[in-house]
C-alpha cells in the first residue's frame, strides 16, 4: 500500500499545477487575427501599408495582405483607387490587392511584383517574394486547368465528330447491303 501516499502527492501537485498555469491559452480567440493583434500591440494602425516605419513594416503589410485576401470586388476597386501613384510602395500595395482579385488581374499583379520587389525594403522582400511565388503557383494551376478544360472540350468535339462519321458510315453500309440484296434477288429471279 505504498502507492497511496505517492498517488495523493501526485494528485496534490497536479491540482496545484493547474492553478499555476496562465489562463490565456484557454481563452476563446477574439475576432481579430494574430497579425492584426500584433499590429495593434505595436501601435501600427495604417490603412495603407508603407515603408516608413521599420517596426510596423511587416505587421502593416501582413494585415493589408489579409485584408486583400478577404476583400471583395468593391473593396478592391476602392483600394486600387486609393493606391494610385508611381511610388514603389503604392505599386507593391496594388500588386497585393490585385493578387487576390480575379484571374485577369493576376498577370498585372505579377508584373508589379517583379518590377518593384527589388526596390522594397530588405526586411519586406521575403514576404513579397513568398506572395509572388504563391501568385505564380495559382496562375500556373489556373493555366493547367484551362488547358485541361480546353483539351477536354476538343476531345468531346472530336468524339462527337467521330460519332457523326460512324452514323454516316452505318447509313452507307445499310444502303450497300440493300443494293447487294437487290442484286442477289435479281440473279435468283433470272435463274
Amino acid at each position: 500500500m505504498t502507492l497511496r501516499p505517492l498517488l495523493a502527492c501526485l494528485l496534490a501537485v497536479w491540482l496545484a499545477g493547474c492553478e499555476l498555469l496562465p489562463p490565456v491559452p484557454f481563452e476563446l480567440p477574439s475576432s481579430r487575427t494574430t497579425s492584426e493583434a500584433a499590429a495593434s500591440a505595436s501601435g501600427c494602425h495604417a490603412d495603407l501599408p508603407s515603408f516608413a516605419d521599420d517596426d510596423c513594416l511587416l505587421p502593416e503589410w501582413v494585415a493589408f495582405g489579409l485584408a486583400s485576401q478577404r476583400g471583395d470586388r468593391v473593396w478592391r476597386q476602392a483600394m486600387l483607387t486609393r493606391l494610385e501613384g508611381d511610388s514603389t510602395e503604392r505599386r507593391l500595395a496594388r500588386a497585393v490587392a490585385l493578387a487576390w482579385g480575379n484571374p485577369s488581374q493576376w498577370e498585372r499583379a505579377s508584373e508589379l511584383y517583379k518590377a518593384d520587389l527589388a526596390a522594397a525594403p530588405v526586411l519586406l522582400q521575403p514576404l513579397l517574394r513568398y506572395w509572388l511565388n504563391e501568385l505564380e503557383g495559382r496562375r500556373a494551376r489556373a493555366g493547367r486547368l484551362n488547358a485541361a478544360e480546353s483539351a477536354q472540350a476538343q476531345s468531346e468535339a472530336r468524339r462527337a465528330a467521330l460519332e457523326e462519321e460512324n452514323a454516316d458510315l452505318e447509313k452507307k453500309l445499310e444502303a450497300l447491303t440493300a443494293i447487294e440484296r437487290s442484286i442477289n434477288l435479281r440473279q435468283q429471279a433470272d435463274e
